[in-house]
């Protein structure tokens, strides 16, 4: 039986970013969409995850990446509307049980592309 990851978000004023928790992940597989976004894994464990989400507004896919690490795969999306704040990364208006803010990366933005910029160099060079 396949089971959602947890998984943590925030926004930035160019990019959305999804942090899926899973440890040792194998059999990664992300799938980015204009307005949809398609994960799943196995863990060490053999256990599946997937996770399915109907993006709160449309993003640039071909400008959107994920990056795996020992303890979580990351997804960081292109907003196609930049500096627009996103209230929720859901289309709908429900919160999953799976879903969280992460508030260690929730900013106000003031001065923060420089930031963003960075973080987004730092993902792309792995």
């Amino acid at each position: 039986p396949r089971q959602p990851a947890k998984t943590l978000w925030y926004d930035r004023p160019r990019y959305v970013y999804l942090e899926f928790c899973v440890e040792d992940s194998v059999d990664v597989k992300v799938t980015i969409e204009d307005q949809r976004l398609v994960f799943s894994c196995k863990n060490a464990d053999g256990v599946e995850f997937y996770n399915e989400i109907n993006l709160y507004a449309r993003v640039n896919s071909k400008d959107s990446r994920e990056k795996r690490s020992d303890r979580s795969i990351t997804c960081f999306m292109r907003k196609w509307k930049e500096k627009v704040a996103w209230p929720r990364i859901t289309k709908e208006n429900i919160k999953p049980a799976w879903l969280s803010v992460d508030f260690d990366n929730w900013r106000d933005w003031e001065g923060d592309e420089e930031v963003e910029r960075a973080m987004v160099e730092q993902y792309a060079e792995v």
